[in-house]
Formats: structure tokens, sequence, C-alpha cells
């Protein structure tokens, strides 16, 4: 079994290097760690007494990794959750803060849980998500990454600045879409048609 350190470096390489996209909200990245990460940690790396995005550049490889595992595994306690969803919520973490437990506390209810949508991984979202495994055995990641998937779609169509992260310039899936589905099994992935069917409204 792959330890969370390799999972971390994964996200890592996913996330790719240095970006300061204007429009993306989480404004100055580098291998997936924002400026307000960075300044919420207080990791100011040139100690001029200010985080800014020349700390951004500066951050390394190990420190990316490092605060995904501390921050965005162990904070979270994404450890409490089955084995088969720890990889992809740990990823979605990274991508999208608490909204990555939201949307599993989500997925629990119409399962028929009643859990509170609050974005806090405790007892009982954990234990909501064991049984789910237990009657489903090998479902609930791919249930979890379609609707990380429908996620990602809802977000592009409420905001347009964020469509070219959902759909290529050619038309074709964007990164979000590429990332969400590298978490669900091959069957379950949009064909070309049907991704290009669900955003055809966006023009």
């Amino acid at each position: 079994m792959r330890s969370v350190e390799d999972i971390a470096d994964e996200i890592v390489a996913r996330e790719g290097g240095y970006v300061n996209d204007p429009d993306d909200p989480g404004g100055a990245t580098n291998f997936g760690v924002t400026i307000h990460t960075m300044r919420r940690l207080g990791l100011d790396l040139d100690h001029d007494g200010a985080v800014t995005a020349e700390d951004v550049r500066r951050l390394t490889r190990d420190q990316a990794r490092d605060i995904f595992v501390r921050h965005y595994f162990v904070g979270p306690r994404i450890n409490l959750l089955p084995d088969e969803l720890q990889t992809t919520v740990f990823d979605m973490y990274v991508n999208a803060g608490g909204n990555a437990v939201r949307i599993l506390q989500r997925l629990l209810n119409r399962m028929g849980h009643d859990l509170t949508v609050d974005g806090a991984l405790g007892p009982k979202t954990a234990g909501a998500a064991a049984e789910a495994a237990r009657k489903a055995p090998g479902t609930l990641a791919d249930a979890y990454g379609i609707e990380r998937r429908n996620y990602y779609y809802r977000l592009a169509d409420a905001r347009p600045a964020s469509r070219k992260y959902a759909r290529r310039r050619d038309g074709g899936k964007g990164g979000w879409i590429v990332r969400a589905e590298e978490f669900i099994s091959p069957k379950y992935h949009l064909t070309e048609a049907e991704h290009r069917a669900r955003v055809a409204a966006w023009g």
C-alpha cells in the first residue's frame, strides 16, 4: 500500500510548478500550494516580512509535500475514511479544501445517511463512509469521483472565467475533468461527445 507521502508526491507532480493565473481565485500557486495557504501558515521564505508571490516561487517540492500531508491529510483527518476513498478525497482537498468533504457528505446523504454538510470530517461522516463502503465494496470511490466531476462542471457553469479549467480551447476535457476522471473507473468516464454536450451551453 502506498504511503501518504507517496500520494502527496503524486499530487505535487499533478499540480505542476509555479503559476499566477489572474482567473484563478487561488492566486499565485506552486506545486498546488496557494499564496493564501502560505500566508495562513506564515511561510515567509525570503524573510522580508511579508508572504508574496516571490515566496510562492521559492517553495520546494518537499515543502509542498509536507504541507499537503500535514494540513490536507492529517489535519482534516482523511485517514478516518475507508482506504478506497483516501486518495481521491486527499487529492480533492488539496484542490478544493473543505468542499472535498462536503461533496462526500452530500453523496452519503443521498445514500440514506443524515449528515450535516459542514466540510468537517468527524466520526459520524467517517462511520457513514465506512458503512457505504461495506454495503457496496469498490464502488464508493467511483461515486465520489463522479460527484467531484459534477462539482467542477457546476463551478464552470456559474463562473465563466473558470470554464477554461473544465474545457480546453479545442472543446475537449479540461484539466479539472481529466483530474477527476483519474480517480474514476474507465467505464464511467465521459466520452468526448458526452463532455461536449455537457458544456455546449457555454457557447
